[in-house]
C-alpha cells in the first residue's frame, strides 16, 4: 500500500466536521454539552483475509446472541440445560420481563449490533463487549471518509480501500426485511440528545423519516406518523434511538415523555417492527459476555472463531478466589455500566480504595466481572507534528436481516492520553477511519 498523505488533512476535516454539525453530547453535572468528537486522518488498515476472518467470527456471535435472546423470552432451555445460570439472567438490569412470550417481526432481535473489539500486541483480536440495544457510531466514519475524500481524492485513487458507504444500504435492508407493512422511521428523544447527529444523518442517508414520539400516534392497532400536510401514514418499522424504559409509557417508565404511549402493545401483536428489539439488554449484560462462548456451541454447534478477553465471573467461588489473589493486575467492570464508567484496574488503587472495592465485591458479586489487562496494540495519530502511538479499540457493526452482514468499514477510537486504556468518546477520546483493504 502507497504511502498516505491523509495525516496533512487533519485539521481540515475536523474543522469540516465541525462546520457539519459532527457532533455528539454528554451530560454532566445536570448540564447538556456538545462537543466535537476529535478525528485522526491516519486510517487503521485491515486486510482483506484478516478482514474474511473477523467477518466469520462476527456473524456467528451474532447468530448464537440472537437466538440466545430469543430463547431467554421463550423456551429457556438454555437455562434449564444449565449453560447459563438463571441468575445471571433474571437479575440482568436488560431483562424485560414485559418481553416474556413476545416474538418480534421475522425473529430478528438484533437488527444492529456494535461488536467492540481489540487486538492485542500478539495480533489476536479479541472481543471486549457486544452492543444489543442500541449501537450508535456508524455516522461518524461514514462521513469522516466522504470528507476525506474531498481533502485527498488521490489517497482513495493510489489505495484499494473498501467503499464504507454502503452502510446505509445495509441499514435499508435490515429495516426493510422486518417491516410489517408502512413507512420506516427514525425515532430520536430530540435535538438534545447526545446522538442526535447520527439519527438525523442514518435519517437522510437511508431515506427514512427522523420524527419524534409526538409526531407517531397508535390508532386502531397500528401505527402513524403525522406527514408535512398533516395526513397520517402507516409505519411498518421504527429503528428506535430510545431506551426501553422510555419507549412506552404504558408499558415501561410511566414517567417517560418521550415514548408513544401503547406501541409497544401493537408490537406485541407483529403490527410493527422496532429495531432493535426490546429486552436486548439482557444479551449485553457483561456478565452474560462471559457465557457467550458456550452459546455459539450449544446453539451453533461450533467452536467460536473469535475469543473473549480473558474474563473471570466472581460468582463462581473458584473465579473469586482467583480475582482475589490476582487483583492487582485485572480490570473490573460493572455489568451495567457503559461508555467506559464503572471500570477501574486493580493496580491503580490506594489501600484504603481497595479494600472498599473488595468489600463490595465479595458483597454483591453479581455485579462485577474481572478481566485480564490486553496490551493493546499501540496504533499511531497525530499530535502536532508527531506521530505517537495510542491505545485503541474497533467497534465493528453486523445487522441482521435474511443473513447476517458485516460492514466492510467500523469506528476506531483511540485514548488521547498516552496513560490511559479508555478510548470512549464520553471520557475524550478520538476516532479514526477503518480502511478495510479490498486487494
Amino acid at each position: 500500500m502507497r504511502e498516505v498523505d491523509l495525516y496533512r488533512h487533519t485539521d481540515t476535516v475536523n474543522e469540516l466536521l465541525a462546520r457539519y454539525g459532527v457532533k455528539f453530547g454528554i451530560y454532566k453535572n445536570n448540564e447538556f454539552k456538545e462537543q466535537l468528537f476529535p478525528f485522526d486522518a491516519i486510517p487503521r488498515v485491515i486486510g482483506q483475509e484478516e478482514f474474511s476472518y473477523l467477518e466469520k467470527g462476527l456473524k456467528q456471535r451474532v447468530l448464537a446472541l440472537n437466538q440466545f435472546i430469543c430463547d431467554i423470552y421463550g423456551a429457556k432451555q438454555i437455562i434449564r440445560d444449565k449453560v447459563v445460570p438463571e441468575e445471571f439472567v433474571y437479575l440482568s438490569s436488560g431483562y424485560l420481563a414485559q418481553c416474556e412470550g413476545v416474538m418480534p417481526s421475522k425473529g430478528v432481535y438484533t437488527h444492529i449490533a456494535g461488536i467492540d473489539l481489540v487486538q492485542g500486541k500478539n495480533r489476536e483480536w479479541y472481543i471486549l463487549e457486544d452492543n444489543l440495544r442500541v449501537p450508535s457510531g456508524a455516522s461518524y466514519p461514514m462521513i469522516a471518509r466522504e470528507l476525506c475524500r474531498r481533502s485527498s481524492p488521490r489517497t482513495f485513487q493510489d489505495n484499494h480501500v473498501e467503499d464504507n458507504r454502503n452502510y446505509a444500504q445495509l441499514l435499508r435492508a435490515a429495516m426493510d426485511h422486518v417491516n410489517t407493512g408502512g413507512h420506516t422511521v427514525i425515532l430520536t428523544p430530540g435535538r438534545y440528545n447526545a446522538a442526535y447527529f447520527e439519527h438525523s444523518y442514518l435519517a437522510e442517508q437511508t431515506g427514512a423519516h427522523l420524527v419524534t414520539g409526538s409526531e407517531l400516534t397508535v390508532e386502531n392497532d397500528h401505527l402513524y406518523f403525522m406527514d408535512y400536510s398533516g395526513r397520517k401514514e402507516p409505519v411498518g418499522a421504527v429503528y428506535r434511538r430510545i431506551s426501553d424504559e422510555y419507549l412506552d409509557p404504558m408499558n415501561f417508565n410511566r414517567e417517560s415523555v418521550i415514548g408513544i404511549p401503547h406501541i409497544y402493545d401493537i408490537y406485541r401483536k407483529g403490527n410493527v417492527a422496532l429495531l432493535n428489539a426490546p429486552g436486548n439488554g439482557v444479551a449485553d449484560d457483561k456478565g452474560i459476555y462471559y457465557f457467550v462462548p458456550k452459546m455459539i456451541r450449544y446453539y451453533l454447534g461450533e467452536e467460536p472463531i473469535l475469543q473473549n478477553a480473558p474474563t473471570y465471573l466472581p460468582f463462581y467461588e473458584e473465579d473469586m478466589a482467583y480475582v482475589l489473589e490476582h487483583f492487582d493486575r485485572l480490570v473490573l467492570k460493572d455489568v451495567a455500566e457503559a461508555g467506559g464508567y464503572g471500570v477501574v484496574f486493580g493496580s491503580g488503587m490506594t489501600a484504603q480504595r481497595k479494600a472498599e472495592f473488595l468489600a463490595l465485591l465479595k458483597k454483591e458479586p453479581r455485579r462485577f466481572i474481572a478481566q485480564e489487562v490486553i496490551d493493546f496494540l499501540d496504533i499511531d495519530i497525530m499530535e502536532g507534528q508527531d506521530r505517537v502511538p495510542r491505545k485503541a479499540d474497533l467497534r465493528a457493526f453486523v445487522l441482521l436481516g435474511e443473513e447476517p452482514m458485516v460492514w466492510k468499514s467500523g469506528l476506531t477510537r483511540f485514548s488521547r492520553d498516552p496513560d490511559s486504556f479508555i478510548v470512549n468518546s464520553s471520557q475524550g477520546g478520538g476516532f479514526k477511519d477503518t480502511w478495510v483493504l479490498s486487494q
